[in-house]
């Protein structure tokens, strides 16, 4: 339901009729709305405590989540939504390699294939056959790589809830583009499309995400998430005949399959374990299986 919700952004963002300061100022403003009620909802009387607990880390957070959320919608405006959901699938990899650079984190040996499959389908998005490098695209790695920060700073902190930073970094989206906005010539088209932004692609979103995350292990939420990825692009080629280019199409493929290798390398190594436990090259059982874990 999270990916379901979150997948809607680029075909929500193609009716609107407003500009683009008006388009991130009116998703910020709902987002922020719905946002607040979701941690105060988590929070109960802890309200103004988990505001004030987020610290430096929070504040990091918060500026990396605002940069990310912006870009993210100025990119809609300039490339095509199958572009800006590959590269922000990205992210995860991305923040592996950050990960490494500022917090002396150690990177396995499946995290380096992972990046150089990403990064290698990145560049198969921006200069394959039917790719080029636009403003679009620009913003697009920029929204990538506010978001792989804002993982970073979110795992440096995994003791305090990041909601409250969701929050405030739509709240300052929204004082940054406000006064270029024009939210009082918006009709009621327009605003009930920003409200679905925010309530339901960005509140519904993270909502449905932290219920999930509390069932099932991590591994599994980061790759049921990439239904996104797959059903942002769906919609618009179904809705409104946006059909990415084959470049699009291809390098996103391998950031996908780099992600799932990322985020699923430890239950498929255990299964490939169990399996060869179990069953020699000639398929005859293994009666050595019990020294393999099978």
């Amino acid at each position: 339901m999270s990916a379901l919700a979150w997948s809607t952004a680029g075909v929500l963002q193609r009716e609107l009729a407003v500009d683009t300061a008006t388009q991130l100022a009116g998703r910020a403003l709902f987002a922020t709305v719905g946002l607040f009620a979701f941690v105060a909802v988590l929070e109960r009387r802890n309200l103004p405590a988990a505001f004030r607990s987020i610290g430096r880390a929070g504040a990091g957070f918060t500026v990396c989540m605002a940069v990310s959320s912006g870009a993210f919608i100025v990119a809609l405006n300039h490339t095509t939504v199958a572009n800006v959901l590959f590269m922000q699938a990205a992210s995860p990899i991305v923040a592996a390699l950050l990960a490494r650079v500022l917090l002396g984190e150690a990177v396995a040996t499946r995290t380096w294939v992972a990046m150089i499959l990403a990064f290698a389908g990145v560049g198969v998005m921006v200069g394959g056959p039917g790719g080029s490098f636009s403003v679009g695209v620009a913003v697009s790695i920029v929204m990538m790589f506010g978001f792989a920060g804002g993982i970073v700073l979110a795992r440096r902190r995994s003791d305090v809830s990041m909601a409250p930073g969701t929050c405030l970094a739509q709240l300052l989206v929204f004082a940054v583009f406000a006064p270029f906005a024009h939210l009082g010539q918006a009709g009621g088209h327009d605003l009930g499309l920003l409200a679905a932004l925010g309530f339901g692609q960005i509140g519904l979103g993270l909502a449905f995400l932290t219920l999930g995350a509390q069932l099932i292990p991590a591994a599994e939420v980061a790759l049921i998430s990439l239904l996104e990825v797959i059903l942002g692009p769906l919609w618009v080629w179904i809705a409104l005949s946006e059909r990415p280019a084959t470049a699009t199409l291809a390098g996103g493929i391998v950031v996908v399959v780099a992600v799932a290798i990322l985020a699923g390398g430890d239950r498929v190594g255990r299964i490939f374990t169990s399996l060869r436990g179990r069953t020699s090259v000639t398929g005859v059982p293994d009666q050595g299986s019990s020294r393999t874990g099978g």
